[in-house]
């Protein structure tokens, strides 16, 4: 039993080293030891596993470790033909062209969103969306969509999560999903970035089954609350043809 939660423990180091990558392209071992909080002797040897696995690789010049091209093998996998962030591609496309802001695709893990795939905007200025970033679901207008639609044990979930921002209201973050689902999308100014504003609307597949959510970003000195109701049209009517699209 000792022996199993001992490798269980590897494993699960060996993947928080994997995720240290998550914004960072290359790092050193004494960087990735910080992050993990791990003596670096232990990381060296998980490093050295990782990267005979294919997973990372250690630049021999700069002596800084990267991911290793066994990750794109298993992330071709994920591109089947009922994948959301490959089929809905060209109607997000579409949808970027008519608005001309940056459109990401969102779904719900555990009390967090994942942003999944992304089209950027052509505009000079615009907001960079990176796939594979994670948010809070108690801010911002996916999240609201995502928990408005949800089972009411997916609210009760976000409601007590220990990291619920103090700064927001409960009762008034419970009012907002109510109006969100009579006018059928949701919008947000400033709520986790600085500058940034965004609209959003749920995905439901043929099933009726919320997937997941669709929206549209940037300066907030651009979409303004007039744009973002004017917006909100092409949105819902972009996520009602992806909705067909998914199962």
């Amino acid at each position: 039993m000792e022996e199993q939660k001992s490798t269980v423990r590897a494993v699960e180091r060996a993947l928080e080293v994997l995720l240290c990558f998550t914004d960072e392209k290359e790092l050193g071992l004494s960087e990735i030891a910080a992050r993990v909080s791990l003596h670096k002797s232990t990381v060296h040897r998980l490093l050295a596993t990782l990267e005979s696995k294919g997973f990372v690789i250690r630049d021999v010049q700069t002596d800084k470790y990267r991911l290793g091209f066994r990750l794109w093998e298993l992330s071709a996998s994920l591109a089947h033909s009922d994948d959301p962030a490959i089929i809905l591609l060209p109607e997000m496309e579409r949808l970027r062209d008519v608005v001309g802001e940056t459109i990401s695709l969102y779904v719900r893990d555990g009390n967090e969103r994942i942003r999944i795939q992304a089209v950027q905007s052509n505009q000079p200025i615009r907001r960079v969306a990176p796939v594979g970033a994670r948010m809070p679901l108690s801010v911002g207008a996916s999240s609201k969509v995502l928990v408005a639609y949800a089972d009411p044990e997916v609210l009760q979930a976000v409601l007590q999560d220990p990291h619920w921002p103090e700064s927001i209201d409960k009762e008034a973050y419970i009012e907002q999903l109510e109006q969100i689902r009579q006018q059928g999308y949701a919008t947000s100014v400033e709520e986790r970035e600085l500058g940034a504003a965004a609209v959003a609307a749920p995905i439901f597949n043929r099933n009726g089954k919320l997937v997941a959510a669709i929206a549209a970003s940037g300066p907030s000195n651009r979409l303004t609350p007039e744009m973002m109701s004017e917006y909100a049209v092409p949105i819902m009517e972009a996520a009602r043809r992806m909705g067909k699209m998914v199962k």
